[in-house]
């Protein structure tokens, strides 16, 4: 079906200017003034806003975590996703020890295929390194895949050493990939929390306390000096703190290939929320901070110097023992209690994919922190260009997928779990009003989100082959 949305704000990275937008089955084929209308659709856009359709390029779905797995899937994942505006998301393959990066990623793809509500990709992670996987890597971008994930955290279980690392960089540098980060300091955490168990100090706020931002700088300087050696391009996930993004930005001065994202609750939530009654369903990791870097934080999204906010989704009910009704169902899924006495096990994660677009504009646009032109680069341009999507994603240009959403400014809604669309029982979000909603969410000229109806289905999201020697931002 042809479509023509008519006079309204069509936003992208440069500028803002009223117009008009004609589709032609899954592609824009057109923006102007006064388009012809020719055996199409007319969707009056007035007082609307056009934004491309947002790209999410950090989320998890179904991810095994000690003895439970996280509670939204890729459809329910994508679905929520649709719901806020986004249209395109990127998980993660868990590789196993002893197995091949391919055995995870055919697992990850037979997963989602009949799922996926929006178009998707993966990232690859790197967690038992070895000369075979070494040999795989090389092929990964034949596939569509050309990011790799690696960890300095998490020892004996998902790290690999430095000298690895500078292997996964040298490889990746050679075939025009990029090596994306999670940066904490896993023998300094191994310490801390050996200590504090032993003390016998095992509520939620140990885990903030056993994970020191200084030791997210200094993981962070010595990875970014390892890309600098490798010449490498390298992507540092979910940024948390003003140290950090100084290592960050000091290098990008210097001409290092590094790029930084930071979340949602990186930019509003402080370690102080774990020690809430129910602090353990602010537990991820790395962990909530302080004040002051939600403030470099949210300074380093207005200057440039953190390119993308993905949302590290990865929610785990509250009480796993309790039901809620989900879809007409009754529903429980172990999650954040398996900790309740003791931090360590808790599981990590949060809900976030639904609010991250209407966050960043209530809280940004509308707070005179972003500019619009900035809300569209960190929500959908820049993530597109960094892992290859542009420009058949992230911006509203002839020959580009018609993934639009339009956005009412004025549409007020409260965050509520009882209204949200992602699978969990809590909501870190609760009460927060936001002003500036999507109306409707077509992705590839279909609706799927229609003034708050469903009408999107699981396996209508295509599987993204993403293009190597993506852009630096």
């Amino acid at each position: 079906m042809n479509i023509l949305f008519r006079g309204g704000a069509v936003a992208t990275e440069t500028e803002t200017k009223i117009a008009d937008l004609l589709v032609m089955g899954d592609k824009i084929v057109s923006v102007g003034t006064d388009l012809p209308v020719s055996d199409a659709k007319i969707v009056d856009c007035s007082g609307l806003i056009l934004l491309p359709g947002g790209v999410e390029p950090h989320a998890h779905f179904s991810l095994p975590m000690f003895d439970t797995i996280s509670s939204d899937n890729h459809f329910t994942g994508h679905r929520a996703a649709a719901f806020g505006g986004t249209t395109t998301v990127m998980d993660f393959t868990s590789q196993f020890p002893g197995s091949s990066l391919q055995q995870a990623i055919d697992l990850s793809r037979s997963q989602a295929a009949q799922m996926a509500a929006v178009d998707y990709s993966f990232h690859v992670n790197v967690t038992d390194f070895s000369e075979d996987v070494a040999s795989e890597i090389a092929g990964l971008p034949s596939q569509g895949l050309t990011t790799l994930k690696v960890f300095t955290a998490y020892n004996d279980r998902l790290r690999i050493s430095d000298e690895e690392i500078s292997k996964v960089l040298n490889i990746t540098r050679e075939n025009g990939m990029l090596v994306m980060i999670h940066i904490e300091d896993g023998d300094e955490i191994d310490r801390l929390v050996a200590r504090a168990v032993s003390d016998g100090y095992t509520d939620p706020i140990w885990h903030a306390r056993t994970r020191p931002a200084h030791g997210e700088a200094i993981a962070g300087r010595r990875a970014i000096g390892i890309a600098e050696s490798s010449k490498a391009k390298l992507y540092v996930v979910h940024v948390t703190t003003a140290e950090l993004l100084n290592e960050i930005t000091s290098a990008r001065k210097r001409g290092v290939h590094v790029m930084g994202e930071t979340c949602p609750q990186y930019l509003f939530f402080t370690q102080e929320d774990l020690l809430r009654p129910d602090g353990a369903n602010w537990v991820c990791s790395p962990p909530l901070r302080t004040v002051e870097d939600n403030d470099a934080l949210w300074k380093g999204l207005s200057d440039g110097n953190i390119q993308t906010v993905g949302t590290d989704h990865c929610p785990f009910f509250a009480d796993g023992a309790t039901a809620i009704d989900y879809d007409g169902q009754q529903l429980a899924i172990p999650g954040k209690e398996l900790g309740k006495s003791d931090f360590t096990l808790i599981p990590n994660g949060v809900p976030a994919i639904e609010h991250r677009m209407s966050l960043l504009w209530t809280f940004g646009v509308s707070a005179g922190k972003l500019s619009m032109q900035r809300f569209v680069e960190l929500t959908a341009g820049n993530p597109a260009r960094i892992f290859g999507l542009y420009p058949r994603k992230g911006t509203l240009l002839p020959g580009s997928d018609a993934d639009i959403v339009l956005w009412d400014p004025r549409l007020k809604r409260t965050i509520s779990v009882t209204s949200s669309h992602m699978r969990t029982d809590h909501d870190l979000w609760e009460g927060v009003e936001v002003e500036g909603y999507p109306l409707q969410v077509y992705l590839r000229g279909h609706l799927l989100v229609d003034r708050g109806k469903w009408l999107g289905k699981a396996g209508f999201g295509q599987f993204l082959h993403r293009q190597t020697n993506s852009q630096i931002m």
